[in-house]
């Protein structure tokens, strides 16, 4: 086992508590350098009364104790905050740097007891640079976790705005693409407010030219939509062009204005939740300097400073750009170096996929004088592909981020 620790700390004994999380249950192990096992694994269930039997239990032992386990969604949150308000040195690792760890054998064993004794075994062999787990304050863990079902939501929106389309293709083509009206402050949309007032094509090439154009000019007015009579013209040709496979019963009726309905209510719980994001990330003090970075907005300014946190907890900015898995490592081996690799990946998508929209407002608008976009303009100058010059200036974006809300936030406390 590659599992013994090979250095001592001024004569003291040392403890590594391995927590192996699940969802509401832990297995716990408890391991000295050299092998010795001081407490065989064994369960604690994520209840008040346990924890606190097992914060008791890890006190008696004698010499210093830390405490290692795997970030593992939000399961680990409630055992690694209890411990840490017990006043124990909590490291919380990425799942990647334990997975290869200690496996020198020819059989692919898994158990929860198996992880816990690795778990460790590792902090045992990287006890000097485990990092120390700091619970993010309220507000940084709500707007995370706002975040979280911000994107969940929007997921659910597609879904149900793909089934609505799906569904118009049989009832109404092309119904979704008779405006190109953007989505107002609710999260309404003119083409899905229009066919849940016209669910099906012969409701209207079963009028006349005349009689829909006055139809559609009263249900502009209803719903505070410009009337155009140019527009009215194209919907009914539109309308008429168009062959529909189901007929117009009231059961199609039904199943538009239901599908219309959830998409609606995904909408409006969305536009809730971006406010929400927007109020929660106002009340941060980097807020105004995160907002005046070029190509960030009230919508993905709040994304960036959710999937960031606290800029100090990386102490370089190599680090946060390893957070957000667009750093390129470096691969040697003998004779053959090379110097140009893909990004690593292994780091916060939702971080990535933000600075690439980031980046795509920061290419679309092109401006002359702003270092990122200079930077991008020369890698493609360079030939690099569109990929390759989009994620180099991501990591520039977040070095310059790196750079200047840490800057700001120390003279806060100056």
């Amino acid at each position: 086992m590659d599992s013994g620790c090979k250095f001592s700390i001024g004569g003291m004994n040392v403890n590594c508590v391995g927590i192996d999380v699940s969802k509401g249950k832990s297995m716990i192990a408890v391991m000295r350098p050299l092998g010795e096992m001081v407490i065989p694994p064994f369960e604690v269930g994520h209840t008040g009364i346990e924890l606190c039997e097992l914060s008791s239990r890890l006190r008696e032992l004698g010499g210093e104790t830390r405490v290692v386990m795997e970030a593992t969604g939000n399961y680990h949150l409630p055992v690694a905050s209890f411990l840490y308000d017990s006043g124990f040195y909590v490291s919380v690792v990425n799942a990647m740097l334990v997975h290869g760890y200690g496996n020198n054998s020819l059989r692919r064993a898994k158990t929860d007891k198996k992880d816990a004794l690795k778990l460790a075994n590792y902090g045992l062999d990287h006890w000097l640079t485990l990092p120390r787990y700091i619970p993010e304050d309220e507000v940084r863990l709500m707007l995370k976790t706002t975040y979280r079902q911000y994107q969940q939501c929007a997921k659910v929106q597609t879904m149900l705005k793909n089934n609505l389309i799906s569904l118009l293709d049989t009832a109404f083509p092309d119904a979704n693409r008779l405006f190109a009206s953007p989505a107002r402050a609710d999260g309404s949309e003119k083409w899905v407010d229009f066919v849940a007032a016209f669910p099906h094509c012969e409701c209207v090439c079963g009028l006349s030219e005349k009689a829909f154009a006055a139809k559609y000019q009263k249900w502009c007015k209803k719903h505070g939509y410009n009337f155009s009579q140019d527009k009215a013209l194209d919907i009914y040709a539109s309308a008429c062009g168009h062959f529909s496979v189901m007929p117009k019963t009231d059961t199609a009726k039904f199943l538009v204005e239901q599908a219309v309905s959830q998409l609606r209510a995904a909408s409006a719980a969305l536009t809730a939740l971006r406010n929400e994001m927007q109020s929660l990330a106002a009340s941060l003090p980097e807020y105004p300097v995160v907002m005046g970075m070029f190509g960030v907005g009230p919508a993905l300014g709040p994304q960036l400073m959710a999937e960031i946190g606290d800029v100090r907890r990386f102490h370089s900015k190599k680090a946060l750009v390893a957070f957000a898995g667009i750093d390129a490592p470096p691969y040697q081996s003998g004779q053959i170096e090379v110097r140009s690799r893909s990004i690593s990946k292994r780091g916060s998508s939702a971080l990535r996929r933000t600075l690439f929209l980031v980046m795509s407002v920061i290419l679309q608008r092109s401006p002359a004088d702003e270092p990122v976009y200079q930077f991008m303009d020369r890698k493609r100058a360079e030939g690099k592909p569109y990929r390759v010059y989009m994620m180099a200036s991501a990591n520039k974006f977040l070095r310059i981020y790196y750079a200047t809300v840490k800057q700001y936030l120390d003279s806060l406390e100056a």
